[in-house]
């Protein structure tokens, strides 16, 4: 990690061991180790956040959050920049952490924190925005007003694969609006997801109580959405676990924003670019080892394009070297865990039984899963239903454009989609055919950008969006008020 006066950047002399509520504190949940995926080498020690912890840390944060609401917004936002400015000074050891952390290539870790900083950014506008409206009045002599005001606590639960960009995406906004958040980093990454993000907001001059990062599992996550003082909760990961927190949230009658799974199609047209598509389909398919939710799952191509495409697909693949990401050249590091490479193993293993044919790739050493082509690819394997989250492109061929549609809506999910064809209209008609909450043309499906509403159909979420003016709805209500003179 990069050099600083007292260790490393964040200084690990401060936080090893430790939560961060109301400063840096020892936990009532103990310790636990941070891996390296690549090498197994144990990288840190964190503080892990138990029940208690979090239910001090939802009465910290309610108590802070009053008198941040009463700051004046771009005063809120100067937190928000300053914050950006120290992710712009310290990007070089927070690359090193997201790069051995999640076992990204330092082009992923650059990603995430130019990312970051157009989160923070985006997010600082949202202060000179307009927030009410002036209503007509219902009756003579009365003024009527509607304005937003911030919910309070909100309780933020993170994924691993892209902790700092997803940490900022919900926090920033959820900050500049009025809110506290308590952040909970997925086990896999509490420092380039937790601890990092506390250390920038702390060198912002962020009031204290206002963040709480609680590093943990299940427990600590079910705490925080529990918690009587979080009125809302803001959760990425799998559609399995997004239900859970649906659930436990109901009960308490929290808002709820759920960014989920996805099973994207790239659609290539019998006019496209092959040599184009078959590129975006390879960073679609294989960036970061397709642990991400808007890669791309199915490559679905016009019969008569199959062979070029896949053939220029399977050039791709075999050209990425694999093997520790902070060692030059290498494009493809390691999953995450043995789950997971076991899971992306199981779904290609699987497939193959059922009929479907292997072009590159398909077996795996220790956590490395090379880039693999899958074609033959039918409806009733897994490699066609199920969200493999690993970088596996299966291909299946289409005759019609409507055909390429139906096709691609046969999935329980609906977050993005790719179009490829050199006529925009023709993609066009195809694209506003797809039940998804994004979809792009003659482009990757793996896009994300801090002004745009951010977010799926189906299983992919519950309709909520995060980004850009959206962040409005999601962190604020409305409140109501009318004056009338005399009684």
């Amino acid at each position: 990690m990069t050099a600083t006066r007292g260790g490393t950047w964040p200084d690990t002399d401060e936080w090893t061991g430790r939560i961060y509520s109301g400063g840096w504190r020892q936990s009532e949940g103990g310790i636990a180790p941070v891996y390296e995926p690549a090498t197994g080498e144990r990288l840190a020690e964190v503080g892990v956040a138990a029940p208690a912890d979090v239910v001090r840390a939802g009465a910290q944060a309610a108590r802070a959050q009053r008198a941040w609401a009463e700051m004046a917004p771009l005063d809120r936002a100067g937190v928000l920049l300053r914050a950006a400015r120290a992710l712009r000074d310290n990007s070089g050891a927070i690359r090193e952490w997201i790069v051995r952390e999640s076992g990204g290539v330092p082009a992923k870790g650059d990603y995430e924190i130019a990312a970051g900083l157009s989160q923070l950014t985006h997010a600082a506008a949202l202060a000179s925005l307009p927030l009410g409206e002036i209503l007509s009045p219902s009756q003579p002599g009365e003024a009527s007003y509607a304005w937003r005001v911030p919910l309070g606590v909100i309780g933020v639960i993170n994924p691993w694969n892209a902790p700092l960009l997803f940490a900022m995406r919900a926090l920033a906004p959820a900050l500049v609006l009025g809110n506290a958040v308590l952040l909970k980093p997925d086990p896999h990454t509490p420092v380039s997801g937790g601890v990092v993000v506390a250390r920038l907001f702390q060198d912002a001059g962020l009031p204290e109580g206002l963040l709480h990062v609680l590093p943990g599992g299940i427990g600590t996550g079910q705490a925080v959405v529990a918690d009587p003082h979080v009125a809302m909760v803001s959760f990425t990961g799998s559609t399995e676990a997004g239900r859970a927190v649906a659930r436990a949230a109901g009960g308490g009658l929290k808002r709820v924003a759920l960014e989920l799974g996805g099973k994207n199609s790239i659609i290539v047209l019998d006019d496209a670019d092959v040599d184009a598509a078959a590129m975006a389909g390879a960073m679609s398919s294989f960036g970061y080892q397709g642990q991400a939710c808007v890669a791309a799952g199915r490559h679905l191509v016009h019969a008569d394009l199959v062979e070029p495409y896949t053939q220029a697909l399977v050039r791709h693949a075999k050209a990425l070297r694999i093997g520790d990401p902070r060692e030059e050249g290498v494009m493809i590091g390691p999953v995450i865990s043995e789950r997971q490479a076991a899971r992306i193993e199981r779904i290609v293993d699987e497939s193959v039984a059922a009929g479907a044919r292997v072009l590159a790739g398909g077996r795996r050493d220790g956590l490395f899963y090379p880039p693999t082509v899958l074609d033959h690819v039918e409806r009733s394997m897994p490699a066609f239903s199920e969200e493999i989250f690993g970088p596996v492109a299966p291909v299946v061929p289409f005759r019609t454009d409507t055909e390429a549609v139906e096709i691609a809506n046969d999935t329980e999910y609906g977050l993005t989609a790719a179009v490829h064809s050199r006529s925009v209209p023709r993609a066009t008609v195809v694209a506003e055919q797809l039940r998804t909450g994004m979809v792009h043309l003659n482009d990757v499906s793996a896009k994300d950008a801090a002004n745009a509403p951010f977010g799926g159909m189906g299983a992919s979420g519950n309709a909520s969006r995060i980004g850009g003016t959206a962040n409005l709805e999601q962190f604020t209500q409305w409140r109501w008020m009318t004056v009338t003179e005399g009684a």
